[in-house]
């Protein structure tokens, strides 16, 4: 069996609001669709994705702004750190994880709030693929990871 994941519901208070701010990210745009009174529809794509994000009136019931762990991958996260705050976006200083990378080493958790993981500022000691990190969240609280990936693991 294939199974490909193509779309995440993010929940937001204020649909507009949440709009400009992913237009800001220069996520496409696909649908902003109102076939009626009471339900609304807006779907963006991350430049260079397969899977996307919905949101909109009447899709979810959980709270604005619970989802976190969303990770964009990127190959050069100084580059595009700076490129988002250019944008006006409000993105954490760039850090590594203490205990090393979370892929079989010692570490915490991968989306970086496990009780007791550190974060230490700056790229990762060795620049080593899937160890450089930054953050940010959408207006209503939804968390963004952009962590830096160079070379895949293998079987990715």
């Amino acid at each position: 069996m294939h199974l490909k994941l193509e779309m995440i519901v993010l929940p937001v208070s204020d649909i507009d609001r949440a709009k400009a701010f992913y237009e800001k990210l220069r996520f496409r745009l696909d649908v902003d669709y109102t076939p009626g009174e009471g339900f609304r529809v807006v779907h963006f794509t991350p430049p260079g994705s397969e899977c996307s994000i919905i949101f909109g009136e009447r899709l979810t019931s959980v709270a604005p702004g619970s989802v976190q762990g969303l990770y964009l991958i990127v190959t050069d996260i100084e580059e595009a750190r700076a490129e988002l705050t250019g944008r006006g976006i409000e993105v954490s200083e760039i850090f590594h994880d203490a205990g090393g990378l979370f892929h079989g080493h010692e570490g915490g958790d991968v989306t970086h709030r496990g009780p007791g993981q550190e974060r230490l500022a700056g790229l990762h000691p060795e620049r080593a693929s899937y160890g450089s990190f930054a953050t940010f969240s959408d207006p209503d609280g939804n968390g963004w990871v952009l962590q830096e990936v160079t070379q895949r693991l293998p079987g990715r």
